[in-house]
């Protein structure tokens, strides 16, 4: 049976290498959670606006209801 001998100071620096890499993996995790949450927005933000802007047409709420109802079901 082959087996691998390390010193006190070859296991800690394997164990540092380990370390960085999991703080690298959440700081790249974080990061994309972030982007992923400012994207959200951004889109929320969009159908808001789109919403007010649906409102203050000619028809206001009476017509963006029809109008919704209208693509909805295809009539």
């Amino acid at each position: 049976m082959n087996t691998i001998n390390l010193n006190t100071t070859d296991r800690d620096t394997i164990l540092d290498d380990q370390n960085q890499q999991n703080i690298v993996e959440k700081e790249i995790s974080n990061v994309s959670m972030g982007v992923i949450v400012i994207m959200a927005a951004l889109i929320g933000i969009w159908g808001i606006a789109c919403l007010i802007g649906g409102l203050a047409g000619p028809d206001g709420l009476i017509g963006l209801g029809q109008g919704f109802i209208s693509a909805v079901t295809g009539l």
